[in-house]
């Protein structure tokens, strides 16, 4: 009769082996079944930040002598103009153009960037709200237009914000071509010297090309023998004002 126990407890053993091995196959597939299975989540939280810019406002001399809205041209400089003295901006570009011609016919925005930063769209479109509510600006006809690290980022704010500008002239800048399709149809005249050394004329032509390929409303206008300020002959060109002028935000 012992003989029987003792296989029958080891019967009773193989059950619970066979149990524990089933137990730990499907816990260990659950496990793995955990471990590669993503929950889709989502973030939503408000943020807040202080924003301080410096910048030089333009207004036409004309400006007090009539009630009527004008156009604004949002000017973006180069690196070199960086830093927390604004007289640097004046150096080139619109900033400068304006201190000799008072009866510019537009009212100027001209910020400027903190020394060793970036361009800040956040800050930019901050800067153009505050200026929309305290004058009389026709939100219909407000461009931007800027040089070398600011051409960048004229790209940059018109992709982020396509509906907010009339017309964009960006100058020895680049941008990201895969995003051109989001400003195809905004009017845009590209300035850059073909022997840029600084800024590669290449980086126009990668968002020329994209724009096109997308039916974009593009010029561009290549200076054959300039290197990388394209920026003086292009801000004392009458026609580039005429053109910003021509185009209006439905």
């Amino acid at each position: 009769m012992a003989r029987p126990t003792r296989q029958v407890h080891g019967m009773k053993g193989q059950k619970r082996s066979d149990t524990r091995n089933f137990m730990c196959r499907v816990l260990g597939g659950y496990c793995i079944l955990r471990l590669m299975t993503q929950k889709a989540c989502t973030l939503r939280q408000k943020v807040t930040k202080n924003i301080q810019c410096n910048y030089l406002l333009f207004l036409p001399q004309s400006y007090d002598q009539t009630k009527k809205r004008w156009p604004l041209i949002l000017f973006l400089h180069g690196m070199d103009e960086s830093g927390d003295d604004l007289s640097l901006v004046k150096k080139h570009g619109l900033a400068k153009i304006v201190e000799e011609k008072l009866d510019f016919p537009f009212v100027v925005v001209s910020p400027q960037c903190p020394r060793d930063e970036w361009w800040s769209t956040d800050a930019l479109v901050s800067l153009l709200d505050t200026v929309e509510k305290n004058y009389r600006i026709d939100k219909k006809r407000v461009y931007v237009t800027g040089l070398s690290m600011g051409g960048y980022t004229t790209w940059q704010l018109a992709i982020e914000h396509p509906h907010r500008f009339a017309a964009i002239a960006p100058i020895c800048g680049g941008g990201n071509p895969y995003l051109a399709y989001k400003i195809k149809q905004l009017p845009i005249w590209v300035f850059h010297g073909a022997k840029d050394k600084a800024v590669p004329i290449a980086e126009s032509r990668e968002m020329i090309s994209a724009l096109r390929k997308q039916g974009g409303n593009i010029r561009f206008t290549i200076y054959r023998n300039g290197g990388h300020d394209s920026w003086s002959k292009t801000y004392q060109n009458e026609k580039l004002y005429d053109w910003f002028l021509s185009h209006s935000r439905s």
